[in-house]
């Protein structure tokens, strides 16, 4: 019978799913089996399992009682629950970790690589007060990217290409002393012997060829994967057949977006409040 290979990293629901199958394969239990004594269905349990339904805290209480697993489920429950993380996005997370060359594209904030602490922190309370994510979810977003910024500063660190839409150096996030720090930090990073910065102009209109945020990665092997982000969900890629029109697709942005020149001088100007 064919299974559906899990992902632990991929996602905390998924991390549940592949715990619950992998003891229950222990204990010799066929789904049904579980199902019998959790209440449950096989084909609710087969869901869990797979990531095709989030688990609830009522069905990882009976999960806990059936195996004897204490609160492990629980915790995991409440950590599927809690998370403020689009899905896919922690997969990707630990890809871009060990990554060769990251490209990335954003429009209205800066994106997470380059945020400075204030400025990740003031995204993260606007989200809170708009109750969007609580309180522990926004210390989540400001930890993980102190997480990533810190696996980039590895003795051999990627190649990293940023194109940002001007709307991400002219929304103003904070009180001007944050958003100016920010501004000096692209100019920081500018400078970086392994990083190229450029801006992307309204005046491109429809020749900028992304209307949402975007990351290519080249892995080791030099093998392609792509992250895209909706509103609602995230979308991983890692067929080649789809990658490499995206790629293509960034090339096209870079040649028509501003030189690094040209754009950290933009950036200097917007910070001295120069047209």
């Amino acid at each position: 019978m064919n299974r559906k290979e899990l992902d632990p990293d991929s996602s905390a629901s998924a991390a549940f799913g592949e715990c619950l199958r992998r003891l229950r394969d222990e204990r010799g239990w066929t789904q049904d089996d579980l199902a019998e004594r959790t209440g449950y269905s096989g084909t609710h349990i087969s869901a869990v399992e797979t990531d095709r339904k989030p688990p609830t805290l009522r069905f990882a209480n009976r999960v806990d009682k059936a195996l004897g697993t204490g609160e492990k489920f629980e915790r995991m429950c409440r950590s599927a629950r809690n998370t403020a993380l689009l899905e896919g996005f922690p997969e990707y997370v630990g890809h871009e970790g060990r990554a060769a060359e990251i490209r990335l594209f954003e429009v209205g904030i800066i994106p997470g690589l380059l945020q400075t602490p204030d400025y990740a922190s003031e995204l993260a309370r606007s989200a809170v007060k708009r109750g969007a994510i609580t309180a522990e979810q926004a210390r989540e977003r400001v930890a993980l990217v102190a997480r990533r910024q810190a696996a980039l500063m590895r003795s051999a660190p990627p190649l990293v290409f940023v194109v940002l839409d001007e709307s991400c150096i002219c929304r103003p996030i904070g009180e001007p002393d944050v958003m100016d720090a920010q501004l000096a930090r692209l100019v920081e990073f500018a400078d970086l012997p392994n990083t190229v910065l450029q801006i992307a102009p309204y005046d491109m209109g429809a020749r900028r060829t992304f209307d949402l945020p975007l990351y290519i990665l080249t892995l080791p092997d030099r093998s392609l994967m792509s992250y895209a982000e909706s509103a609602q969900r995230g979308y991983l890629e890692r067929e080649s057949t789809f990658v490499l029109p995206i790629l293509t697709a960034y090339h096209q942005l870079q040649a028509e977006a501003r030189p690094q020149a040209s754009s950290v001088t933009m950036i200097e100007q917007l910070r001295k409040g120069t047209p």
